[in-house]
């Protein structure tokens, strides 16, 4: 069974920098795409992120230029680097994995989920 656990959020000041962690356990994650997913308040999920199994980062328009998705097969870890931070990007970042191996694609429909970790951006 997959198990995704989220760390990293917190508070910070508009302009700062966070780094989110997930670590997956209950697979070998290696050919697995991979990814960041957000939610406010009375919005819909929004796709950050994802790292393809076979190594390519693609970005959401939300966040793009502003994070670096980045991922360690030995360690089962994947990463989330967020600088410039808004008060808009308010809003629990979710790590997910693709249910399906060997695809690029990430969907909130066919995806496993962590517990979410809170990012507030407030001066």
């Amino acid at each position: 069974q997959v198990h995704l656990v989220e760390s990293g959020g917190g508070l910070v000041q508009p302009g700062g920098s966070l780094r989110l962690s997930c670590l997956a356990s209950g697979r070998a994650f290696a050919h697995y795409t991979m990814g960041w997913f957000r939610q406010a308040p009375g919005k819909e999920r929004e796709f950050v992120a994802a790292h393809t199994w076979i190594g390519n980062a693609v970005y959401g328009d939300s966040m793009k230029g502003r994070v670096t998705i980045s991922r360690d097969n030995d360690n089962d870890t994947l990463y989330l680097q967020m600088n410039g931070l808004k008060p808009e990007d308010t809003a629990v970042y979710y790590c997910a994995v693709a249910n399906r191996v060997l695809t690029r694609d990430l969907t909130v429909e066919d995806s496993s989920w962590g517990q979410g970790t809170q990012v507030t951006v407030s001066s």
